[in-house]
């Protein structure tokens, strides 16, 4: 069975950083493009970075863009997002997805909170 699960949420003051973690278990993901999203109280699900299989692409959302860095090991299960120069804006619940075919899979989530 697949799972995801994130770590590294927290409060945080505005200016500081970040880094986020998701361990997937329960299938081969080097084959997984994985990414990160997140959702603020009262708003839609947001994209914030994504990163394909072999590391070799990322994206990132107009939001977040020059401000985070999301990378993977090797083996493919552990997704990360460095998150810098954190503004009151960013605080949301962030998510890990994993994505093969037409099969997605989604973490439960962890808060980040930024004290302005």
């Amino acid at each position: 069975q697949v799972q995801l699960v994130e770590s590294g949420g927290g409060l945080v003051q505005a200016g500081g950083s970040l880094r986020l973690s998701c361990v997937a278990s329960g299938g081969t993901f080097s084959a997984y493009a994985m990414g990160w999203f997140r959702q603020a109280l009262g708003k839609k699900r947001e994209f914030v970075a994504a990163i394909s299989k072999t590391g070799g692409s990322t994206f990132s959302g107009d939001s977040v863009k020059g401000r985070i860095t999301i990378s993977r090991d090797k083996a493919g299960n552990m997704l990360y997002l460095q998150m810098n120069d954190l503004k009151p804006e960013d605080t949301a619940v962030y998510f890990c997805k994993a994505v093969l075919g037409g099969y997605e899979y989604w973490g439960q989530g962890t808060q980040v909170t930024v004290s302005s």
